[in-house]
């Protein structure tokens, strides 16, 4: 076990919200080393944007934007931070993060709490150069109009980030996800590429995995109409498996982990049904192996998220699933990630 493998060890001993804090601090103030050069049968494109390797941060680890020098030397391809929101909000009462350890899970309710977009971009202007750096967009609690403060994100973090998501697919804040709905969201992504002009920067769109076949197919074709660059799938469920044994898992909020995996596949080959290789798709939830990063680039994804894994298998999971990936693309026959997104169709 190395010793950033340890540490996660030790913070899953401490109350859940405090062992977040105390990760983004080590990540902040550790001098951790550079990582090595990536296998070459890891580089990849997507939407335009050169990874070194298929495997992203979800965002939701670094709300602010505080450790993305530490995380970016972790072994990303692309590291995710947010979500930030126009105004800083405290999000909702403690306790609001719960850890499902019999299930490999996480239930959260945070709420956005975040420092807001003026500090969120001050951090982003000193951001590391050579990692490439996602902005997951919220919608503060009290907004009536919500695309607004979309909108308001887009334009104050331009040039600072090499892509921004769209996050319209949290369960914690009230009326949020109703802008998956096609007026709204025809509004919202109108609003979004009027603000956009011609700049190149790639915008995301972050959906629930609580969304039926169609409601999926009508999304995809609304972020095509509307030029979207990409679509990330999925955020946390609302539902709560029979299977869950863990004491807290009455709890409300959205779920992450393990059993979310099977949601997050099902919506994720819904939404390569509905695109038919024109959009590309990031994979995130429930992926804790290369054996689990394999089938969701079979299924379609371009490339893949983690977040809720890491809690549990420490930062270690990075370059396992690398490893396991590279290997089994190579005892497939295929030299780039590209060649084997939906092949498994």
């Amino acid at each position: 076990m190395g010793l950033t493998d340890l540490g996660a060890a030790l913070l899953r001993t401490l109350d859940p919200e405090a062992a977040h804090q105390l990760a983004i601090k080590a990540l902040q103030f550790t001098p951790l080393p550079t990582p090595g050069a990536d296998d070459p049968v890891l580089h990849t494109r997507l939407a335009g944007l050169d990874l070194p390797n298929p495997v992203g941060l979800a965002a939701g680890l670094d709300k602010n934007g505080e450790a993305l020098h530490g995380l970016a030397r972790l072994g990303f391809g692309f590291v995710e931070c947010g979500s930030v929101t126009p105004l800083a909000q405290p999000g909702n009462p403690k306790p609001r993060l719960f850890r499902l350890s019999e299930d490999r899970a996480i239930i959260n309710r945070m709420g956005f709490n975040n420092a807001g977009l003026e500090a969120f971009a001050g951090r982003l202007a000193d951001r590391p150069k050579t990692a490439v750096i996602g902005a997951n967009l919220g919608a503060n609690k009290d907004t009536e109009d919500k695309a607004a403060d979309y909108v308001k994100g887009l334009i104050r973090l331009k040039g600072l980030a090499d892509y921004v998501t769209v996050n319209v697919s949290s369960p914690n804040t009230p009326g949020l996800r109703a802008l998956q709905g096609r007026a709204a969201l025809d509004d919202l992504l109108g609003r979004l590429a009027a603000a956009r002009g011609d700049d190149p920067t790639p915008v995301f769109l972050k959906i629930a995995p609580d969304l039926t076949a169609d409601e999926i197919g009508m999304i995809v074709e609304a972020s095509l109409d509307h030029g979207l660059d990409a679509l990330i799938v999925s955020n946390t469920t609302l539902d709560r498996p029979e299977s869950l044994r863990s004491a807290d898992r009455g709890e409300a909020g959205g779920l992450s982990g393990a059993p979310l995996r099977a949601r997050a596949l099902d919506a994720l080959r819904a939404a390569a049904d509905a695109s038919a290789g024109k959009l590309p798709l990031i994979a995130v939830g429930g992926i804790d192996s290369g054996a689990e990063a394999w089938a969701r680039i079979r299924a379609g994804a371009a490339a893949i998220q983690v977040y809720s894994a890491l809690i549990y298998e420490g930062p270690g999971l990075i370059s396992r699933i690398k490893r396991e990936l590279a290997e089994r693309l190579r005892a497939e026959g295929f030299s780039a990630v590209s060649e084997a997104v939906g092949t498994g169709r």
